[in-house]
This record gives structure tokens, C-alpha cells and sequence, in this order.
């Protein structure tokens, strides 16, 4: 009976002790993948999708440092950031149509050049290809309270809507104008 006892005891011991270890994340991405969603409300259908990395501030200064002026940026961490427009939306003085795009950036002191491009599923700016770009634009960076983690968000006024990056001192307001916007101008 024991001998059962013993057998049944380290089974189940051995069962557990897999469990344990079945639950262990040795190589967890520092910068986790996140999703912005630009909707009317919470429960309507989305007119944007942004999915990308969150990278985290490294040295005292991100942007001249950590993330060079004045060269391409897959504008987050690891993959290249991509966005999906559910319909065709205005990025900044250009219609784009419905689809999915990878977001590039080339940080400036200033002003930033926002890039949008065709060549999805990359690994962040690496195979950058400038044949592929749909829109380009450029965009004033602004100072604002230090954020320790990059961010992407969306901000709505009465008439405007902008795809805002952030991170350390430097906001980044991307114009877009929806399909729903675009109509009641007309």
C-alpha cells in the first residue's frame, strides 16, 4: 500500500512539478506589442488599428540619442509598426485607401517626416524600401510632460483627429481626416 502511495505521490509530484515550469516565461520581450484603436465610441466599429512595440527609455535624452535625428525609425520596437485603416482616411494632405501599412519615421529636433509604406511584415526599419511608400509628410514636434515608455494614441476635437506618438519630452500629432469626416465637409 505504501508503494502505491509512494508511486501515486510522485506522479502527481511529477505532473505539478511540469505545471510549474509550463508557466515560467524565461524570454519575455522587454518591449511588449500593444494596440491603439482610433473608434467613434467604444463599442463602434474601429477606423484605425495601430499595432507596435513599446520600447523604454534607455538614456537621458531618446530622441538624439537613444533614437538618432534625421534617420529612418520603425517608430516603436521590433516589428515594424503597422496600421490598418478599416476605410480610406486622409494622412495629412493625401487620400489613402483602406488597407494595411507599416509606420516609419524620421525624428527631427523639430519636425518629423511620418511615413507611411506598403512593405508589411518587416522587422522594424531594416527593410525600409522607399519605392513602397503611400504617403509622406511632416509634422512639428512639440515638448510635453516625460513619458518613460513609448506611446501611441489617438486624440479627437470637435473637428480635427490626430494619431499622436509620445515618448520622453516629444509629442508628435499625425493629421487624419475619416472617411465620415471627409463626407460631412463636402
Amino acid at each position: 500500500m505504501k508503494k502505491v502511495y509512494f508511486t501515486v505521490g510522485f506522479v502527481l509530484c511529477f505532473i505539478f512539478q511540469n505545471q510549474l515550469y509550463a508557466q515560467k516565461f524565461d524570454q519575455l520581450d522587454v518591449n511588449p506589442i500593444d494596440i491603439a484603436y482610433l473608434r467613434n465610441t467604444n463599442i463602434s466599429k474601429p477606423i484605425v488599428k495601430v499595432v507596435y512595440g513599446r520600447p523604454h527609455k534607455k538614456s537621458t535624452k531618446v530622441f538624439g540619442e537613444q533614437i538618432p535625428y534625421g534617420k529612418i525609425w520603425s517608430t516603436g520596437a521590433n516589428e515594424a509598426t503597422e496600421v490598418k485603416f478599416y476605410d480610406d482616411i486622409k494622412f495629412g494632405d493625401k487620400i489613402v485607401k483602406a488597407g494595411t501599412y507599416v509606420l516609419h519615421s524620421i525624428p527631427g529636433e523639430k519636425e518629423w517626416t511620418i511615413i507611411l509604406n506598403s512593405n508589411t511584415d518587416t522587422w522594424g526599419s531594416y527593410f525600409y524600401d522607399p519605392s513602397k511608400d503611400i504617403a509622406r509628410i511632416t509634422v512639428p514636434a512639440e515638448k510635453a510632460k516625460e513619458l518613460e515608455v513609448f506611446s501611441i494614441a489617438f486624440r479627437k476635437n470637435y473637428k480635427d483627429t490626430y494619431m499622436v506618438l509620445a515618448w520622453d519630452t516629444t509629442r508628435v500629432s499625425i493629421p487624419l481626416v475619416t472617411h465620415e469626416e471627409m463626407l460631412a465637409r463636402i
